[in-house]
């Protein structure tokens, strides 16, 4: 009763909130997902779902407390670390990098994107921290079909990524394979998803003088009380560890892309991937969001200040940038924009998402959106590598069916 009168106090609806249950429930039933957890916070209340299994073939139920890979989740945590050394006057958002990473210094950039990689002219300017964050890089994942083009054959041959969450590389072999290639584009020209969170990872490091995932830890993990939140999953853990799938083609369920109990995770990585390389669970992830929703501020202790998150929640992009990125799908930036390491919301296209929200999902179907106005976030959790319409699907849904339940 005591649940149910804070979740009636804070304008969400029990009635309309088994709705989303059952909606959640449907792509279980039809397996298309093994496994779902939800969480929604409004007015400081919270409301959990959790249906399905962590692990099909072992009917492992997932539970309130499994651990998921937030893949492209960790970008707007490896961008609050670096907002917060921005505020300790470590670096200066438009400051050169090349004094912390000479390997990039003096870049050669393609002259097109599809030239030879001897065919290159000069940077016209130094790398930024701006860049960075803002995915403004000149380099990145293109939006085409894999090897198309001789910069994408060498990311290949080099193995600066890959479908698993990071590079077999220490930091410094990975940031010097990195700086033998050109880049794509000029810096700052266009937004270029991903490679900028990863070279983002590695500047922190070098700034603060310790590995990036200790400062993750000191700086963020622990004052949240972010405790299952890390690189890798240890012993002790694997049991609330959740095995991941991936489409299994058409009209057969997901097939299994990585066990749990027998995977990379369970060990510290070469590289810590600030672009795709976290592991979390929902309710650590909500003490991350909420201290992004309460611009900086989490119970009586301030993490960011107050106008640093504003800057990270506000549109970066000019129309002439967004104009040359393609984005993910058509019509991909006519609601929306991106700050540091996470997409906004610039307009209300649909029922769900007010102007102002903000927050990012990954590529094994995790999402987290968070609205001030409504002073709600919520948070899905799916286990599923997949870039195809059934991870857009729940997640759509997902976002309709948290907005349905709001009461007042």
């Amino acid at each position: 009763m005591a649940g149910q009168t804070a979740l009636s106090a804070a304008g969400l609806s029990e009635a309309r909130l088994a709705r989303l249950r059952a909606g959640l429930e449907r792509y279980v039933e039809r397996g298309e997902v093994v496994g779902v957890a939800a969480l929604i916070n409004r007015r400081g209340a919270t409301h959990v779902e959790t249906l399905g299994w962590q692990d099909r073939e072992r009917r492992d139920p997932i539970q309130r407390d499994t651990l998921f890979r937030i893949a492209s989740m960790t970008k707007p945590v490896t961008a609050a670390a670096a907002m917060m050394l921005v505020e300790e006057g470590r670096i200066g958002l438009d400051e050169p990098l090349d004094p912390w990473l000479p390997e990039l210094a003096a870049r050669r950039v393609l002259r097109r994107i599809d030239a030879a990689l001897e065919d290159t002219v000069p940077a016209e300017r130094a790398l930024t921290l701006r860049d960075l964050l803002t995915l403004r890089l000149g380099f990145g994942m293109l939006l085409e079909p894999p090897d198309r083009y001789p910069i994408q054959r060498a990311i290949t041959q080099l193995q600066l990524w890959g479908r698993k969450p990071w590079p077999p590389h220490t930091p410094d072999e990975w940031l010097r394979r990195l700086g033998s290639l050109p880049l794509m584009y000029q810096p700052g020209e266009r937004w270029v998803y991903h490679m900028g969170s990863e070279v983002l990872g590695v500047l922190i490091a070098r700034l603060a003088g310790q590995s990036f995932e200790d400062l993750l830890r000191e700086r963020l993990f622990e004052p949240l009380g972010m405790r299952d939140t890390g690189f890798w999953v240890p012993a002790a853990k694997l049991e609330r560890f959740a095995s991941c799938y991936q489409d299994g083609g058409p009209g057969h369920p997901p097939r299994l892309f990585d066990d749990a109990r027998d995977s990379q995770w369970s060990r510290p990585p070469p590289f810590a991937s600030g672009g795709s390389g976290l592991v979390s669970t929902m309710d650590d992830y909500a003490a991350f969001a909420r201290m992004m929703l309460e611009h900086g501020r989490f119970g009586t202790r301030r993490i960011l200040a107050r106008p640093t998150v504003q800057a990270m929640i506000t549109d970066q992009l000019t129309a002439q940038q967004k104009a040359l990125s393609p984005g993910f799908f058509p019509g991909f930036w006519d609601s929306r924009g991106w700050g540091f390491g996470l997409a906004v919301v610039t307009r209300r296209d649909s029922p769900w998402m007010s102007p102002g929200g903000f927050g990012w999902d990954g590529v094994y179907g995790s999402s987290w959106y968070s609205d001030p106005s409504e002073d709600l976030t919520a948070i899905l959790m799916v286990q599923r590598l997949s870039f195809a319409p059934t991870i857009a699907g729940i997640n759509a849904d997902f976002r309709t069916l948290v907005y349905q339940a709001i009461d007042d």
